[in-house]
């Protein structure tokens, strides 16, 4: 078990434990109603599956603390099943399983900086930077960049996303990791 603490002391990027999963807490609101008693309405991402639902506790709730560690690793390789990430203070490798992290590949490249979040000693998920920035291999050649629209483009991990018409092959792009979206290019 691990300790419990009072719900009125959740805080944002806090592990807790609900019904057996360990979760992040994403956001949070203490609501008093006219009426009836306080609560607390917790939003919380599963660090399991990757899916954020909704927690309602009572204010006089108690909530418990996960056993979660979190480790500052560099993204290294893959074989197919594990992804490795050298951590930066003891230059072990950590073996992150593929099912894992699956909504993250796509972003990962040599060299990326990663946080590795373990549950009871085990490697389970991975948070990146908002941004990272890519390298496009694969795009259709500019055509009118006049009337805006997008166009899909690969990029250097295989991941496609739709860019707006001026970007072309070789072009540096800056990709949000949490949607997935072009957010500027970035040729140096």
């Amino acid at each position: 078990m691990g300790e419990r603490i009072d719900i009125n002391r959740i805080a944002r990027d806090m592990f807790i434990l609900h019904k057996g999963e360990p979760y992040k807490v994403v956001d949070y609101e203490h609501v008093k109603p006219g009426k009836g008693q306080a609560f607390v309405r917790v939003k919380a991402k599963n660090m399991k599956t990757g899916n954020v639902v909704e927690i309602t506790y009572k204010s006089s709730d108690t909530i418990e603390l996960a056993d979660f560690e979190q480790r500052f690793a560099e993204y290294s390789y893959n074989d197919g099943d594990f992804y490795y990430f050298m951590d930066k203070n003891t230059y072990e490798l950590i073996a992150v399983p593929a099912d894992a992290i699956k909504d993250k590949v796509g972003f990962l490249k040599e060299g990326i900086d990663a946080v590795v979040y373990f549950y009871q000693g085990q490697p389970i998920g991975i948070d990146l930077p908002k941004t990272v920035e890519l390298k496009v291999v694969e795009t259709e050649p500019a055509r009118d960049t006049a009337g805006g629209g997008t166009k899909p483009a690969k990029l250097e991990t295989g991941l496609v996303i739709q860019v707006p018409m001026f970007v072309k092959e070789g072009d540096i792009v800056k990709v949000n990791t949490i949607t997935g979206q072009y957010v500027e290019r970035v040729n140096k």
